[in-house]
């Protein structure tokens, strides 16, 4: 850097070449004697950009490791390295230029998830599809058992888990009927190898609307394929994207645009698995159940809030999202669990302002068994006396998961 900066600073008399890609058109330029302003001014700014780019490295590096910051704090000032890796039609509408870049600092030098995919198969990734399949291979990687998740828009409208009763061949058919109508045009997400019989059924599987129109999905992504797996899942479509990606680790730092700024934070690493729930009512839940609460607990992390999740038998039976009041999502989410809500387990991504005659009473109502929410409201104990009226377990975790 010390002699590339200045070098970039003198480009009026000194061509600074840090790409190789460039050395082929430097070296013909000055062989033609045709170097002119445009090329000198594109190599400096190369230059300055690859200096900026170690710069901001050894300044991560320091922070993180040089022993004068407190661990796990945020910096006063960064500088993120990024680099574009794929140029996009357009952006989320088509009216909106575009482009994919890759977070190039330490942190993410083997931090996984969607942005070090391999495509195998498929057209090329659109702006939503990058948000599509990052959402989905994100909620997947949070459950501990071999899994299936769906993903529509960002929020996850289907999901199950490998069980005594249950191989990944029927997870996927289970996460498909949770909502099969969102799923059609979705995002397939597994958390474990696709392998031929798994690709097969996938290629084959119907929509249980009619039992005849084959599924169509944007996307499936997973760690990895069998060759013949992913020979048979190519077999589905000409446009269906194929990715397969490295398991993400989610205890990262987390950045979003605002209008002018940025917001930084410690990514949500509490699931289901590592979650405290703390008895608040009379009734007990069953180990399957408190199963059951803690795939509701993990899946509603991963959904837009106000959120709520219904799970019941190692499988995602509905779930409501984005409304601007919470009783309205646990409708959206019991009207899609239908009866099988009985005997359910709800999760809740932040606490009940209201219990009597709203969100917990109907979840009690509609016969859910077990119910988890952070707890933190002042009206905690109307949750409680109206599941010890209805016999309900309740239960709090002290961990609010809103998602915006």
């Amino acid at each position: 850097p010390a002699m590339i900066r200045p070098a970039a600073k003198n480009h009026d008399d000194v061509l600074v070449v840090v790409d190789p890609a460039d050395y082929d058109e430097v070296c013909d330029a000055i062989e033609s004697k045709s170097v002119d302003a445009n090329l000198r001014r594109r190599l400096a700014w190369k230059a300055f950009q690859h200096c900026a780019a170690y710069d901001a490295s050894v300044s991560e590096w320091l922070w993180d490791n040089a022993g004068f910051a407190e661990p796990n704090s945020l910096p006063p000032a960064a500088v993120i390295p990024v680099s574009q890796s794929v140029p996009l039609r357009y952006g989320e509408n088509p009216h909106q230029p575009a482009a994919f870049y890759q977070d190039d600092s330490l942190r993410e030098n083997a931090g996984g998830g969607v942005a070090r995919a391999v495509q195998h198969h498929g057209k090329e990734m659109s702006y939503n599809n990058y948000l599509d399949a990052d959402a989905a291979y994100s909620c997947v990687s949070d459950i501990k058992e071999d899994a299936c998740v769906i993903v529509k828009h960002t929020n996850p409208c289907g999901a199950a888990v490998v069980g005594a009763n249950r191989d990944l061949l029927e997870a996927y058919r289970c996460a498909v009927r949770a909502d099969h109508i969102s799923a059609f045009g979705g995002i397939v997400a597994f958390n474990t190898t696709v392998d031929a019989d798994l690709a097969r059924e996938i290629r084959e599987f119907r929509s249980p609307e009619d039992g005849e129109t084959r599924m169509f999905y944007e996307i499936v992504i997973a760690p990895s394929y069998t060759p013949e797996g992913l020979e048979v899942l190519k077999g589905k479509s000409k446009t269906l994207r194929i990715l397969e990606a490295p398991p993400r680790d989610a205890a990262r730092l987390s950045w979003r645009q605002v209008g002018g700024g940025f917001l930084a934070q410690s990514a949500d690493d509490v699931t289901g698995d590592t979650a405290s729930f703390e008895k608040a009512a009379e009734a007990t839940a069953t180990d399957e159940q408190m199963t059951d609460l803690r795939l509701a607990w993990t899946i509603v992390k991963h959904v837009k809030s106000n959120a709520i999740a219904v799970a019941k038998d190692g499988r995602l039976l509905g779930m409501g999202s984005g409304q601007p009041n919470r009783v309205n999502s646990v409708r959206i989410a019991l009207e899609k669990a239908g009866d099988e809500a009985k005997g359910a387990s709800l999760a809740s991504d932040a606490f009940f302002p209201f219990s009597w005659n709203d969100s917990v009473e109907k979840a009690c109502q509609a016969g859910v068994s077990v119910i988890a929410h952070p707890g933190g409201s002042m009206r905690d104990s109307d949750a409680v006396e109206c599941c010890d009226k209805y016999g309900v377990a309740l239960f709090t975790t002290g961990v609010r998961h809103f998602k915006h």
